[in-house]
């Protein structure tokens, strides 16, 4: 199975949650193409339907997924419209399927500031005919400078998050969703 980690982090909550579905994919015998979106990033390296399953993930930025990723998801929905990729209805693509992940600090609303990012996210994949299998939400803490959010906000202390349970946890979600696809 041709596996594609696309994932966004700016604070390095989301590039621990990917890394870890990465290594638990190599573990189960798969290959990964694991790619971290940045500024920089060519939308025409990048091809969503060269792979049976992607998980794409996202810190959450004003309930969004970063800026790098929504430009690349801009420049992909474009090139994958004019191509013919996108179409009415958008049908289902066999052996095409998704897992979208956030993480996210929900300071002020909690897990409902992080649902605008993965919805938004997700869509790409349902206009081109993925299944979408899965959406997990990841608890991360805010960046030193911001310690009170981590601390004072709706999910309480949230410091250290992800930590090794929360990423063991992910883990055991990969190892689950592969166990699907044995022969």
């Amino acid at each position: 199975m041709k596996v594609l980690n696309l994932y966004y982090s700016l604070s390095g909550n989301t590039k621990k949650v990917a890394e870890r579905i990465s290594s638990t994919v190599e573990e189960l015998g798969h290959e990964v193409n694991t790619v971290k979106i940045t500024v920089n990033t060519d939308a025409s390296d990048v091809d969503l339907l060269d792979y049976d399953f992607v998980f794409n993930g996202s810190g959450v930025y004003q309930w969004l997924p970063g800026e790098p990723m929504m430009d690349l998801f801009d420049e992909l929905r474009e090139r994958y419209n004019e191509i013919g990729d996108i179409k009415p209805g958008s049908p289902k693509r066999k052996g095409k399927m998704a897992v979208v992940y956030c993480t996210y600090g929900g300071v002020h609303t909690g897990k409902h500031e992080a649902t605008p990012a993965v919805k938004y996210m997700e869509q790409m994949y349902d206009h081109l005919g993925f299944y979408i299998l899965d959406e997990w939400y990841i608890i991360g803490e805010y960046p030193n400078s911001y310690e009170t959010a981590s601390t004072e906000g709706r999910l309480g202390d949230i410091r250290g998050k992800p930590g090794e349970k929360d990423l063991k946890e992910i883990e055991e979600k990969t190892k689950g969703l592969f166990s699907q696809f044995k022969n």
